[in-house]
């Protein structure tokens, strides 16, 4: 390794900002203190060298997912695997879809193995790992587009419900986009869960061939993209009513699909100004937009 990890403490003394290259953590654990400190301790080594742990494999972890077996060998690459499998037979995707929810796991992980925690979070760039014990809450803030900081809505996740992973994508995020959404908030099971899905649904929010949509192949703005030559979304032009509704179906669809097969907890779909709510259950959100509720009740309702 030819360069030391960016380690420090926010203003606040309580969040721990962790950062090297792409990676860029806030981490936040609550405890007491001899085990708040042991815990920020563990994430810093985990975090240490664990760049380069994935620069090792990067080439493989570029390559289209094999969704029958893993050749990769670091922990975070085998969990990166193991969150894009499931969706490697129908779609094209890589390991390297879940790499930003992997990473927070991994660290998170480190940290409750070494010290006993109430509540616990990292956050890797809005996709988060969480940590709840009984009578904890995390409150999600949604956006509408993730290239902004303004929080159009919230959730609520408590200790009883089995979600431990946020993740949110769309066209205006750090990795390019098949589809037009402007942001697709999934909460899952676990963050590198959250993180393949919210790629997939993201991208299933689309209306091809039309006119207004400006593409373009991945490799023409950064010729090393996982995507290769495959066209993705620089540009939405104005959609009428219909148009917008059509694109957040398709996205819906995909979402409750997911949703039956126990892939994901929830997804909430942003589009033009207009969300849709994909949920096994109701979801408190407090919203300044029109909020559609698509409740999915079984696998029949597919």
């Amino acid at each position: 390794m030819s360069r030391a990890p960016q380690i420090r403490f926010l203003a606040d003394g309580k969040r721990l900002h962790l950062q090297d290259g792409p990676i860029d953590l806030i981490v936040e654990a609550r405890g007491s203190a001899t085990n708040a400190r042991a815990a920020y301790d563990a994430a810093a080594r985990r975090f240490t060298g664990l760049l380069d742990e994935l620069c090792d494999e990067l080439k493989m972890l570029r390559e289209a997912a094999d969704p029958a077996r893993c050749l990769l060998q670091g922990a975070v690459a085998r969990r990166m695997h193991a969150a894009v499998a499931p969706f490697a037979a129908d779609h094209f995707i890589t390991p390297m879809a879940a790499v930003a929810g992997s990473v927070a796991e991994e660290i998170l992980a480190a940290m409750v193995k070494e010290a006993r925690l109430e509540r616990a979070y990292v956050n890797n760039g809005g996709d988060i790992a969480l940590h709840l014990v009984q009578g904890e809450r995390f409150t999600v803030g949604l956006i509408d587009r993730p290239d902004r900081h303004g929080v159009m809505r919230t959730a609520i996740i408590d200790a009883n419900d089995p979600s431990r992973g946020i993740a949110t994508s769309g066209r205006h995020g750090r990795s390019f986009s098949l589809g037009i959404a402007d942001a697709v908030t999934v909460l899952a099971r676990t963050a590198s869960q959250a993180d393949a899905a919210a790629t997939i649904i993201a991208n299933a929010v689309d209306l091809p061939a039309h006119p207004a949509i400006l593409r373009c192949p991945a490799n023409d703005l950064q010729p090393d993209s996982d995507l290769g030559a495959r066209l993705v979304t620089r540009g939405v032009g104005e959609l009428s009513d219909a148009e917008i509704a059509d694109a957040l179906e398709a996205g819906a669809g995909c979402a409750r699909a997911l949703l039956a097969a126990g892939l994901i907890d929830s997804a909430t779909l942003q589009l033009c100004g207009e969300t849709m709510l994909v949920a096994s259950r109701p979801i408190k959100l407090r919203a300044s937009r029109r909020v559609h509720q698509d409740r999915i009740e079984s696998a029949a309702h597919v």
